[in-house]
């Protein structure tokens, strides 16, 4: 049985997903949008969101995740209820994600020794999810 993460977006979903798939070297994604969904005409999908995701997944060190945009009206609040953990047992993978995941974010701690980890660090990214770092040796 596993757990997957989904995460929700207010429209930017396609660059997010694009955006990790380049951070962690992905696949790249298979993005379904809700104009992709077949036609129901009792369910007429409005313009304003064709072009949002409806379904998107990566994998990411064997953990799947997943991401879609809410439906217009919907709105989710970036907000700090989830973080995400990174931990890989290369070093520089850890260091490269760390780095590209900052742009346009807020580091909250610096990549660095602990208790627990050789590289452990802590971000926002500038979607608003929490990121935590860490090498496994």
């Amino acid at each position: 049985m596993a757990v997957d993460v989904y995460l929700m977006f207010n429209g930017n979903c396609r660059e997010a997903v694009e955006f990790y798939a380049e951070a962690f070297q992905t696949e790249t994604p298979h993005i379904m949008t809700f104009g992709d969904a077949p036609l129901n005409p009792e369910h007429a999908v409005p313009e304003e969101a064709k072009d949002r995701v409806i379904h998107a997944r990566l994998n990411i060190e064997g953990s799947n995740v997943m991401f879609s945009d809410t439906f217009p009206g919907s709105e989710v609040e970036n907000g700090s209820n989830i973080t995400l953990a990174f931990v890989s047992k290369n070093m520089d993978d850890v260091k490269s994600t760390f780095h590209k995941l900052s742009e346009g974010g807020t580091v909250e701690m610096e990549l660095q020794e602990t208790l627990f980890s050789k590289c452990y660090g802590k971000l926002t990214d500038k979607f608003g999810i929490g990121w935590q770092f860490s090498h496994e040796e």
